[in-house]
């Protein structure tokens, strides 16, 4: 499966889909695409990792620069990590969970819920 950015608006948030491996060699774009999307002002953003099936330290730096940058701007930053289990719940959960950053990030069952103005993030 080849790596992939999608952005697309859901009311006032900006919403990046992610496909693919988030590593070193494209986590780059990621890191691209936020400044793009904060660049046109959006300061509501929702990253969906739903379909991320492998991420390493460069992509877990992506994401915690993405957080940085959007409360520089008091925005919002969510994080789409679907619950499927503990056994075989989401790679990306995992790995942020393991290196102890999870809990920085609000994160979200799915698109819906992550786009709520009342959204209750999954507990870490």
């Amino acid at each position: 499966m080849a790596f992939n950015v999608t952005g697309v608006e859901q009311g006032e948030w900006a919403v990046l889909r992610v496909s693919g491996e988030l590593d070193l060699m494209t986590s780059p774009i990621l890191r691209q695409r936020v400044h793009d999307v904060v660049a046109e002002g959006h300061h509501r953003l929702v990253v969906d990792l739903s379909d991320v099936f492998f991420c390493d330290s460069s992509g877990v730096g992506v994401l915690v620069a993405a957080r940085r940058l959007i409360r520089s701007c008091q925005g919002r930053l969510r994080l789409i990590l679907p619950d499927r289990g503990a056994d075989d719940g989401s790679h990306v959960n995992r790995v942020l969970g393991a290196l102890g950053v999870r809990r920085l990030f609000d994160v979200c069952p799915d698109l819906a819920a992550a786009t709520a103005d009342d959204a209750d993030p999954l507990s870490a």
